[in-house]
């Protein structure tokens, strides 16, 4: 009999979207062999997935849900085939049922979510997925926050901190919040500081400097200085407190952060953030 490994297990999960201990049943008794396992699952019932498998699902919504305290919030991107399903209440009241479920502290969001997954699946007969999940539990004194634009094709988490109490509750730290929300999703920055930026992708920005037309033929130390300001440019592209402010362009969120702390008399750090684009990497 072929030992029925870990791997084989997880390889049918996805395919399937069955649990775990069904999957490794329904390999034990087919000898792992996995199409025969699909088969059994799918005469169950708990394969309703397979189906659909070769649908693409780009189509969704992105939902954030907040605990009463506002201290912790989930977010979720539930996809789908169609923007027809996505709209509709039905697949909106799973994909808040699945971000209620993270915010209570799911781990295996697809497990905990596996029967009414199957029937969403069954109800719409399009390959719906639960396709990422994140939980912000405020970690210190300041505010996280969520921002759902355009509908929910965009969602944004953030976490910034004060070191004052009293500043939580102050009108200024308050709009600065949101406006780093709105900030996240209008110029989806991949980083937080230049210091997250990995050195391959600095080094490739560069290359592709050193190699344009623009530096042929320049002597290398020429070439050099200008790389300095050329990873500067990248970094107030891809890095969130190098950005400039959606709001107003002339200053960076840098410059907003430090404004608001001269209006609270505190010091004021963005901690971490995530954002979520639908159908996105």
């Amino acid at each position: 009999m072929a030992e029925i490994t870990v791997s084989m297990i997880n390889d049918l999960r996805q395919r399937t979207n069955a649990g775990m201990m069904d999957c490794k049943k329904a390999l034990n008794d087919t000898a792992g062999d996995i199409d025969a396992a699909i088969k059994i699952l799918r005469e169950k019932g708990l394969a309703i997935q397979v189906k659909r498998a070769d649908k693409e699902s780009n189509q969704g919504i992105v939902k954030a849900v907040a605990a009463a305290d506002n201290n912790t919030i989930a977010m979720s991107e539930v996809n789908t085939e169609t923007d027809f399903v996505a709209k509709t209440d039905n697949f909106k009241n799973f994909a808040e049922a699945v971000t209620h479920k993270v915010l209570d502290g799911a781990q295996d969001i697809g497990e905990a979510m596996r029967e009414e997954l199957m029937t969403i699946i069954s109800q719409t007969g399009e390959n719906v997925k639960i396709r990422r999940t994140a939980l912000f539990k405020l970690s210190c004194t300041g505010k996280v926050a969520s921002y759902i634009h355009l509908g929910g094709k965009v969602g944004v988490l953030v976490e910034v901190a004060c070191g004052k109490p009293e500043t939580v509750a102050h009108e200024a730290f308050g709009e600065l919040v949101h406006d780093i929300t709105l900030q996240i999703a209008a110029a989806a920055p991949r980083y937080l500081t230049s210091e997250e930026v990995p050195e391959e992708a600095i080094e490739n920005e560069k290359e592709i400097a050193r190699n344009s037309d623009r530096f042929k033929g320049k002597p290398a130390n020429i070439v050099e200085n200008a790389l300095k300001g050329i990873v500067n440019k990248f970094f107030s592209e891809v890095c969130l407190v190098n950005q400039p402010f959606v709001k107003e362009p002339k200053q960076s969120v840098t410059d907003v952060v430090k404004a608001c702390e001269k209006m609270t008399g505190d010091t004021i750090t963005i901690k971490r953030f995530v954002r979520f684009q639908l159908g996105a990497a």
